[in-house]
């Protein structure tokens, strides 16, 4: 995981929403071009930028170290989620990457076949060098709440019983159950997932800190930076906040500056 890390401490650039969320959701003129997030994870300095197989290997320019997801569904079909993979280790290799991510969507009555995908892609991965991170998002009707601080930490600890270097999980809205979340993951890196635009830059910064404060290694963000009006600015304050274990104000005058 060294090659996503400055001082321990990590801040990755999301960019896999298209895929499952389709381009009418999350997307405007400005961030459909992939070009556009390519330009900021470069300027803003991030410790790394997600990607699917085929933004990658189009848009990416070797700036910034690359993670390309391996796995991926639409949000067209109903019913128990599934992702399946769509891009090997190998050709992960071939397009840059210093490390793959994969979706897990624990609780579904699919997670067997993710789980074992999973499990032959970490030990690829690792074969070659290469990071292995774990989006796992419990999912499905056996799950009633994704945040809960027990589904949460359930997550983390998935995702250390399955060897992954990584755990991109979910925020449970307040330090102390995601501390127990971090405990959970034991040496797997905690990766708080940015999820959808935040009503308020406090309010998310309020959310990162609070991530960071329990122990987490950083933060996997997408929307909260790319749909943002300023997202140099709202980069630098995230910058200050993790890297830096800012305070809240001081980040929010670096969002507010002229």
């Amino acid at each position: 995981m060294n090659s996503f890390l400055r001082d321990g401490k990590g801040m990755l650039l999301a960019y896999d929403q298209g895929f499952e969320h389709g381009p009418s959701a999350d997307f405007n003129d400005r961030n459909i071009d992939p070009s556009y997030i390519m330009e900021i994870a470069s300027k803003a300095d991030f410790t790394g930028v997600v990607f699917h197989k085929g933004i990658a290997e189009k848009y990416y320019n070797g700036k910034v170290p690359l993670i390309v997801k391996l796995n991926g569904k639409t949000s067209l079909p109903k019913g128990e989620p599934i992702s399946t993979q769509v891009c090997s280790v190998e050709e992960a290799i071939s397009l840059g990457a210093k490390g793959v991510g994969y979706t897990i969507y624990l609780g579904s009555s699919n997670e067997s076949v993710m789980l074992e995908e999973f499990g032959e892609i970490e030990e690829e991965a690792h074969e070659a060098g290469l990071p292995a991170i774990a989006w796992v998002y419990p999912r499905g009707e056996a799950v009633k709440n994704d945040t809960s601080p027990e589904i949460v930490a359930y997550a983390a600890r998935a995702g250390l019983e399955m060897g992954a270097d990584a755990v991109k999980v979910k925020y449970t809205g307040d330090t102390d159950s995601f501390r127990w979340a971090v405990k959970a993951a034991g040496l797997t890196k905690v990766f708080m997932s940015g999820g959808p635009k935040a009503p308020t830059d406090e309010t998310f910064l309020v959310q990162v800190k609070g991530a960071m404060d329990a122990g987490a290694s950083g933060l996997a963000v997408g929307r909260n930076v790319w749909q943002h009006s300023d997202p140099s600015k709202i980069s630098s304050a995230l910058k200050e906040v993790i890297f830096n274990s800012g305070e809240i104000q001081k980040a929010l005058q670096m969002v507010a500056a002229q």
